[in-house]
């Protein structure tokens, strides 16, 4: 099999007008697919400016026309609360379609003491519809903080979800299997670890996939040294994700250099869409902007 590659192609900044609740915060974690009106929809975190206190985060749901400029609701579509497990603040949007056209929304739900992350759904008709639906796969005592979910649909119909979690001191990347979009999940073996000596040599992250080859699919993860330098690279698996295929050495993208080396040093991918046969990457930088990257396949 041949050895697969990535370039960089262009990489723009991602604009998001909107009220004041979301104009005054800082963006994370854009999650952009297709509407079924061909129109560009985002669902996006909104996190206080450093400095300014209150949750960690709402999500919001954005539409555009050129899959670049986007105009956010007049409202959150997930806020924090009233239920505890996720009283502090809601972050880290998954959205998937189902057959039926309504959609899943996964999402890390904080504690209102800012010590645990749990990952959570919604669902609803649209994103201005959705409805809390509490744990969608809960932590346990080797897998903890279980958050950022990355999910597809095999050839054979089952489901498989990568998702994060804590143990020893770094965040890793598991898989589950699923019979349906929103669970229960079964807990696999680790699909893959960081690298010694390397860019990705303690934490790791999902990911969007991409999977226009279901042979070959592509997650584009995130990974970094100990003191948390996150990147963007990318790793392929056969068609059950059971075995990984190839992977890249280096980064495919990392920040501008900083001048100030305690400035927030990261990149963190979030979500593709394939356009003209070639992804467009969404990702966001030192936690606070939006970018998107045109990539080709080679």
């Amino acid at each position: 099999m041949a050895r697969l590659d990535f370039n960089v192609e262009a990489i723009e900044a991602v604009t998001l007008d909107g009220p004041p609740g979301i104009a005054a915060r800082d963006l994370m974690s854009p999650y952009v697919w297709r509407g079924q009106d061909h129109r560009y929809q985002m669902m996006v975190r909104a996190v206080p400016r450093p400095g300014e206190w209150g949750d960690t985060g709402t999500i919001w749901h954005a539409t555009s026309d050129d899959g670049r400029h986007f105009t956010a609701a007049d409202r959150p579509a997930i806020v924090p609360g009233p239920e505890p497990e996720d009283a502090g603040g809601c972050e880290d949007p998954t959205v998937v379609e189902r057959p039926d056209g309504s959609y899943v929304v996964y999402y890390t739900g904080v504690d209102i003491g800012r010590t645990h992350g749990e990952m959570l759904y919604a669902e609803g008709p649209s994103m201005d519809r959705l409805a809390k639906r509490g744990v969608a796969m809960p932590s346990t005592p080797s897998e903890g903080n279980i958050k950022e979910a990355t999910v597809d649909r095999t050839r054979d119909g089952g489901w498989r979800m990568f998702y994060e979690y804590a143990a020893n001191d770094a965040s890793l990347i598991g898989l589950a299997i699923g019979e349906d979009v929103a669970g229960p999940w079964t807990h696999q073996r680790q699909p893959f670890a960081p690298r010694p000596d390397s860019w990705d040599a303690w934490h790791l992250s999902t990911g969007p996939l991409l999977t226009s080859d279901k042979d070959r699919p592509v997650m584009f993860y995130n990974g970094a040294t100990h003191d948390a330098r996150w990147r963007i690279g990318w790793i392929a698996f056969d068609a059950d994700y059971a075995h990984v295929v190839d992977r890249c050495i280096e980064p495919l993208i990392a920040p501008p250099p900083a001048e100030d080396r305690s400035a927030t040093d990261i990149v963190f991918a979030a979500s593709i869409v394939l356009v003209g046969g070639h992804p467009w990457l969404y990702y966001s930088r030192a936690d606070a902007a939006l970018f998107r990257a045109s990539l080709r396949r080679s």
